[in-house]
């Protein structure tokens, strides 16, 4: 049986999305936080040199990646602790889902519209 409300419908393919989401995100946070702590010890973090390197075709690539991996990984996450501790108001988990859906729809599109 299919869920209608899962990101896959299948559970080992949710299963995977979320781990490759992790692995992309934990790499994403490597990737800037070492960019950050060399360019804070040569003490030439500044904005223009930020700017230059989240506007690089490379960084906004992989920054759009992790922001779909992030959405990919609440929506799963989500939708795991709404089914395993809602389950007795279906009408409150709905409501619950439907607000976790537009605000995933409204981050993406937010961070859509910041890298490009």
């Amino acid at each position: 049986m299919n869920s209608a409300t899962g990101l896959t419908g299948l559970g080992s393919r949710d299963w995977v999305v979320q781990r490759v989401s992790a692995i992309v995100l934990a790499v994403y946070t490597l990737v800037v936080f070492g960019w950050v702590l060399c360019h804070s010890l040569n003490h030439t973090l500044d904005y223009a040199s930020w700017y230059g390197f989240m506007m690089t075709l490379p960084m906004k690539i992989f920054s759009l990646l992790a922001i779909l991996s992030l959405a990919g990984h609440a929506w799963i996450g989500m939708w795991t602790i709404f089914t395993d501790y809602i389950n007795s108001s279906v009408g409150l988990r709905l409501v619950l889902q439907t607000a976790t859906v537009i605000s995933i729809v409204v981050f993406v599109l937010w961070g859509v519209q910041i890298f490009w």
